[in-house]
């Protein structure tokens, strides 16, 4: 009878899982692996709060293989190591497992496929986080797309795919000594700081399921406008079960299409908005895999020339802690601290601020969201950055500077966003939320720090370092 080795990595789940599903198909025997070598990410280690999001994932999957009969094997050092020894101890004959995009990851995953290959295992890898794959997209010259516009039009028509896959209706496992306990892989943080995130969020298959269907039920009709709004739960709130695989974007979109044609056309919702916003994390994952140094390097070489300032530890520590004195700004980089996640318009301003106000370079600003963020992704966080410093495909122009005190007052008219993370802020009158160094009176009595900076002064300065990139 023969037995099969699947390695779990960024696809923490058992429904529309095409590496698990042809296993079982073609197995008697599974044995669901996660081997645990952050070395192997190479400059990209998971930072501490996709740490903790990866031990609750990881213990909601091992429970969920446990009620078909199976457990997730746990394992740590080196990958081919692992395999290969766990192979001559089980007789395993295959291994399968999701594809990965990241440079470090398609590096290893090409050497593991060819060593294992050559002592004759069958290595078998699927796609199981894309609609599509980053090769598989290309334009009228067979390159790679800089614009999403027309990559989501190239993209958009092929959305229409098959069906999820269902849990296989079989899992059988067999008996394999040697599984580490989760605690020993030390995800968790010694000192926690993690209720926020225990608050927010259910890491897991089911957590993310719940998350769409309030998604589905509740927000999903009004998204186009609701989404900019960080006060309500206008967004699905899915980025982080995206980037650990408990939902595939095949079973979002499949679910959102069934919701629509149950509906009656009179309410039926528009659901392309909140699609086109999943084409641009498709992007980011082509640009990622096209253009493998943007983690590092500007994608745009234009800004190797920009006069960043000087770093400024004290400038970019009283950003990290939501101490800037700017409330918009303040409420996002607290919200970060205590969830783990920002809304995403509130992450365009506070990135805006540090790269274009406090002329900070974007790295010091990925950094901090690549530590901090339950959702944080190579793809995502290099895209996203490099779009407000103006330095990526795509990107916003430089001499965009949003202004977080009109942002704010359009956005979060009512500041039902800044006082719920501004307690010290909470009975201040409205417009004084939005500005409250226009009374000194309410600095001192509330302990709010002023502005670090004048938010027209830097803006200019931005505007004028861009000028001297320009003209170098």
């Amino acid at each position: 009878m023969s037995t099969a080795i699947v390695w779990f990595r960024r696809d923490l789940r058992l429904a529309d899982h095409p590496a698990l599903s042809a296993a079982a198909k073609g197995h008697e025997h599974l044995i669901p692996l996660y081997i645990h070598a952050p070395h192997e990410d190479g400059r990209w280690p998971a930072g501490a709060a996709s740490r903790w999001w990866l031990h609750h994932s990881l213990s909601r999957l091992d429970a969920q293989l446990r009620e078909h009969g199976n457990a997730l094997h746990l394992a740590q050092g080196n990958s081919l190591d692992v395999l290969r020894e766990l192979i001559r101890r089980t007789g395993a004959t295959a291994v399968y497992w999701s594809r990965q995009y990241e440079p470090e990851a398609i590096a290893r995953d090409s050497a593991i496929k060819a060593a294992l290959r050559e002592q004759g295992i069958d290595v078998h890898s699927f796609n199981a986080s894309l609609w599509c794959e980053p090769w598989q997209i290309e334009t009228r010259q067979q390159g790679p797309y800089r614009v999403f516009t027309p990559f989501w039009r190239s993209l958009r028509p092929q959305l229409e795919t098959p069906r999820p896959l269902p849990v296989p209706s079989s899992l059988r496992g067999i008996d394999v000594a040697g599984s580490m306990p989760l605690d020993a892989l030390a995800l968790l943080p010694r000192i926690r700081w993690d209720t926020g995130m225990q608050e927010t969020w259910q890491p897991g298959e089911q957590g993310a399921q719940e998350w769409l269907d309030i998604f589905m039920d509740d927000a999903v009709s009004d998204y186009a406008r609701a989404r900019d709004l960080p006060a309500r739960h206008g967004t699905s709130r899915l980025s982080p079960h995206l980037h650990f695989g408990e939902i595939s974007p095949r079973q979002i979109h499949r679910q959102l299409a069934d919701r629509v044609a149950d509906t009656d056309a009179r309410r039926r919702p528009d659901i392309e908005p909140y699609l086109r916003e999943l084409g641009w994390r498709e992007f980011a994952h082509h640009l990622l895999y096209h253009f493998p140094r943007t983690p590092i390097d500007n994608f745009n070489e234009q800004f190797d020339r920009f006069p960043w300032a000087r770093k400024s530890s004290k400038a970019i520590e009283r950003w990290q802690r939501g101490l800037t004195g700017i409330p918009l700004v303040d409420a996002g980089m607290r919200e970060l601290w205590h969830t783990g996640w920002m809304h995403n318009r509130v992450r365009m301003i506070v990135a805006s601020f540090l790269c274009k106000n406090l002329r900070q370079h974007w790295h010091h600003g990925a950094a901090w969201f690549w530590d901090t963020l339950v959702d944080a992704d190579l793809a995502n966080n290099t895209m996203g950055w490099q779009w407000v410093a103006g330095s990526g495909a795509d990107a916003a122009p430089y001499f965009r500077v949003f202004n977080p005190v009109t942002q704010a007052q359009k956005f979060d008219p009512e500041g039902h966003y800044l006082r719920r993370w501004l307690p010290e802020l909470a009975s201040a009158p409205l417009p004084l939320l939005h500005e409250p160094w226009k009374d000194a009176s309410l600095l001192q009595r509330s302990g709010y720090p002023a502005p670090m900076i004048d938010l027209g002064e830097t803006r200019q300065a931005a505007l004028d370092a861009y000028r001297i990139m320009r003209n170098a």
